[in-house]
């Protein structure tokens, strides 16, 4: 099927994706306090100065570069350092461009490498400014009679590391204060020993004191911002912390919470955390569903249900519990990104996610929210194609007297683009057999790139489901053999008498379609491969 033709699925349901090893510029990498570019520098600190020093470097050689065209565009004078100062001015402005090159690079640099690069972009600035005030000191001397005012320039470099360089504000006063002193002990210096020098400041006795309290105020600004952004940094990480858990990007988030990549601290395990947003943390009603998905959950055990690893409540009262963290992409990434699914392929998920529905409907549990979001195409053992059932957030034991008052305020709960016609219609409590239905629509999903019934409007999709016969996915994507066009079929009959009445039964029928067993383990792993261009991404359920 021509993948152009394929509509996109209206998405229902935030899609969390994020790479565990990302680009050193990437925002998704782990919290960490940076301490500077000083001894002991971590990893993860590095990739973070290394970002910073692009970013200076890149700023530092575009100022220079358009100082350069100013001066090749002003009349030439007849100073005898102009050409020096030319050849100074171009020298630094090519090699900031080249410390912005090396640092723009894929590779990873050593700390050592960054050290010495954050040296040559300060410190040739530095230098070059020393050369120029030098210069500019005694040709208004010698010409106008006169001192300049050189304080701009020193100020700009001091701004600059200050922020872009993360330090602790003792590294920062010391950097910055020897900035602030060089250009003062050279005009202490001209004024001593340049005749013409001494006889300006001799005539305006303030411009000594002003430069240097100029550069002793900026430098102290700086070193407080330093401070400040510090405290800043340090506060955001301990908010970021939960137990031993660290917490980097925020993934996303669905009807109840918020997921975070996190990482525990001991272990350095990857993992998934889902916390309460703070906004309804004063509900008991959502408190107590949080609290049944983390029950639910944990008692479940097969390879093809998600795992929990940790649960618990911050200080702040925060409510959180840790799932493992999945390499791969749910079925909606993988039909949106690649389309519609070979039968062979579509049948192999189907069966691993019909063994996670056993164990769950065998502990008196349905899911509810069965959808190509909360299906899950991960590599796990080495194996690719490993079908994970996802975020049972909707889960509700079948007698449960205290999960029917949670649900008892007129809402429909699930997504209605793969919901079943009881639950659309809210005329009876749901069974497993409405599982089955929503795992029919995923399999229509998967087969033809489109869910059963594509309206615009939720409650015409709504509608459909309890009213409408699906187009048969054989009809919609020629390629679906027809006796897995009429497993899908039955799966979405309207009556739940009329579908199969358990995920075994499904199971059954799904391994006597002359399809099955011709996806193998090699060729799911045949298939990652080949797509490694487009990427896999690794996602936490909402």
């Amino acid at each position: 099927m021509d993948r152009q033709q394929l509509p996109r699925q209206p998405r229902d349901d935030a899609t969390l994706d994020a790479r565990l090893n990302d680009t050193p510029d990437s925002p998704i990498g782990r919290v960490h306090l940076v301490e500077g570019s000083g001894a002991g520098i971590s990893s993860e600190t590095d990739r973070l100065l290394r970002a910073r020093l692009r970013i200076a470097a890149l700023v530092m050689s575009a100022g220079f570069c358009v100082f350069l065209v100013w001066d090749l565009l002003l009349p030439e004078t007849d100073n005898s350092f102009e050409g020096w100062l030319f050849g100074a001015h171009l020298l630094v402005t090519l090699m900031l461009a080249s410390c912005a090159a090396v640092l723009c690079r894929t590779c990873e640099l050593p700390s050592r490498v960054l050290q010495l690069t954050e040296l040559a972009i300060f410190g040739l600035p530095a230098l070059f400014f020393l050369f120029f005030q030098y210069v500019y000191m005694i040709e208004c001397a010698t010409r106008h009679d006169t001192l300049p005012n050189i304080s701009g320039m020193w100020l700009m470099l001091i701004f600059t590391y200050a922020m872009f360089i993360p330090n602790t504000w003792k590294r920062a006063a010391s950097v910055q204060g020897s900035i602030a002193v060089a250009p003062v002990l050279l005009s202490l210096i001209l004024i001593a020993f340049h005749e013409e020098c001494r006889t300006c400041s001799n005539a305006n006795s303030s411009y000594f004191s002003q430069s240097a309290l100029i550069m002793l105020v900026g430098a102290v600004t700086a070193t407080v911002g330093v401070h400040t952004i510090g405290n800043l940094r340090r506060a955001a990480f301990e908010a970021k912390q939960l137990g031993q858990y660290r917490l980097g990007r925020r993934l996303g988030g669905g009807g109840m919470g918020e997921v975070f990549l996190a990482e525990h601290q001991l272990m350095k395990r990857p993992c998934a955390i889902k916390i309460i947003r703070p906004d309804k943390t004063d509900d008991p009603r959502v408190l107590a569903r949080f609290e049944r998905e983390v029950r639910a959950t944990a008692q479940l055990s097969h390879w093809n249900n998600i795992d929990i690893f940790d649960y618990g409540r911050a200080d702040d009262g925060t409510f959180y519990y840790v799932m493992e963290y999945l390499p791969g992409l749910s079925l909606g990434d993988l039909v949106e990104c690649h389309g519609a699914l070979a039968a062979p392929r579509v049948i192999h998920i189907l069966l691993q996610t019909c063994d996670a529905l056993n164990e769950a409907h065998a502990a008196g549990l349905i899911h509810r929210d069965i959808k190509p979001a909360n299906l899950f195409a991960a590599q796990r053992g080495g194996l690719y194609d490993v079908a994970k059932l996802l975020d049972f957030g909707l889960v509700k034991p079948l007698a449960d007297a205290d999960s029917v008052q949670l649900t008892q305020d007129g809402t429909i709960t699930g997504s209605p683009l793969f919901m079943s016609p009881e639950q659309s219609v809210g005329d009876r409590d749901p069974d497993a057999r409405g599982d089955i239905y929503s795992l029919g629509a995923v399999a229509y999903y998967m087969l033809t790139g489109r869910p059963p019934f594509d309206y615009g409007q939720p409650i015409k999709v709504l509608l459909a489901h309890a009213h409408e016969a699906p187009v048969p996915p054989s009809e919609v994507n020629p390629d679906t053999p027809s006796d897995l066009s009429e497993v899908v079929l039955r799966c979405l009959a309207k009556a739940p008498e009329d579908r199969y009445q358990d995920a075994s039964s499904l199971g059954v029928a799904l391994q006597q379609c002359n399809s099955a067993g011709q996806w193998t383990r090699e060729d799911a792993a045949r298939w990652w491969q080949e797509h490694e261009v487009v990427g896999k991404r690794e996602l936490a359920v909402t």
